[in-house]
């Protein structure tokens, strides 16, 4: 909207031409989703709670604390950071860009599944929600689509790469199997983030983090002199997913304020499936695909607990992990919540320094 403003009335009022840079309007749309959960979100948690009179069902083989702890707390928060992250794209995404409205798509698509997911579950006062199978179809349909819409508008010589960090162009042709490929890494963004979503803010700062870098890969990538000069493949119109990273950041900071322990409010698969949808989708419309499992390395850790896990006590009838995902195993230990939160954050922090060292050591 204010890019359309601006296009109108430049050359009346050159100051508005601040609306044509991608970074000024980042920064506001970050700004905009940030104040628009923070004045909102009372509301919005209020209304969930109308609806929750017993809050987001607690799984009963979890850590024993969480009954009793964490009963009550009402979920489907994710429905404040898809509102918080429209709202300030609309407003300062170029809406004739074709990879925000794949970007969109992404965000609401999985969210809807999530929000299904989560009303199944406070309807029937069980935490197990939709079955999976049908999760999963659905999943892969809604990925598809957003794969096939990448596919089309991307460059010729480009549709059907992979990248690989660390290296001078280094680069594999997937040929056909860059949808199965592509499928899979949106799925399992998606369902990652849905896995790390135990504790209180345990999710949500490492999503804000991997965002926020991939705010900057896709400057980079949509910046032709950038771009060459860093060796990195230009992405012709991925610029403006910096936009929409950056409204994804605000919305984490946001939804951060209510979700801070003790959480007012839960994600819920609304949030937690969307936000990784939106992840995979801005990896693959970048070219960053690997780079997203290295910064978003923790997300690959906790999915990978529940896999050995699952993969041990079936070959064994032993288990590995106290419980899975990675973070109950600790708490099983011993750790406090605030402690596993708090160092899963830096091993984010670490992981994304790492990624993003990729665009220069090559």
């Amino acid at each position: 909207m204010f890019l359309y403003i601006s296009n109108e009335f430049t050359s009346n009022l050159s100051f508005l031409n601040l609306f044509s840079y991608i970074t000024f309007r980042t920064g506001g749309a970050i700004l905009t989703a940030l104040f628009f959960s923070l004045i909102f979100g009372e509301v919005i948690i209020k209304l969930l709670s109308s609806f929750q009179p017993v809050g987001q069902p607690i799984r009963k083989d979890g850590p024993e604390r969480h009954i009793v702890e964490k009963a009550g707390t009402p979920t489907m928060g994710g429905v404040l950071i898809v509102s918080s992250i429209l709202i300030s794209v609309l407003m300062w995404s170029d809406l004739t860009n074709i990879f925000i409205w794949i970007s969109i798509f992404s965000i609401v698509s999985f969210g809807l599944i999530g929000l299904l997911d989560d009303y199944k579950k406070i309807k029937s006062s069980d935490s197990t929600g939709l079955k999976a199978s049908t999760r999963i179809i659905v999943q892969i349909l809604f990925s598809f689509v957003i794969i096939l819409s990448i596919y089309l508008v991307m460059p010729e010589n480009l549709k059907t790469i992979v990248t690989f960090p660390f290296f001078k162009n280094l680069f594999i042709d997937l040929s056909f199997f860059i949808f199965p490929f592509a499928i899979f890494l949106i799925i399992g963004s998606a369902n990652s983030v849905n896995l790390t979503d135990g504790l209180d803010g345990l999710a949500i700062v490492p999503v804000l983090i991997v965002a926020l870098s991939f705010s900057f890969i896709a400057y980079v990538c949509g910046n032709v002199i950038l771009s060459n000069y860093l060796q990195l493949i230009h992405i012709p119109g991925s610029g403006e997913l910096a936009v929409i990273c950056g409204s994804l950041v605000g919305a984490a900071l946001g939804f951060l304020w209510f979700n801070a322990p003790p959480a007012k409010v839960f994600m819920g698969d609304t949030g937690s499936l969307s936000m990784g949808g939106a992840l995979g989708t801005f990896s693959i419309i970048t070219k960053h695909e690997i780079v997203l499992a290295i910064i978003g390395g923790l997300f690959v850790l906790e999915t990978m607990s529940v896999v050995i896990q699952v993969i041990s006590f079936k070959l064994t009838g032993k288990r590995i992990f106290r419980m899975a995902p990675l973070h109950h195993h600790f708490e099983k230990k011993g750790w406090a919540e605030s402690t596993i939160v708090i160092r899963f954050w830096i091993i984010t922090i670490v992981l994304a320094l790492i990624g993003l060292s990729t665009l220069k050591i090559r």
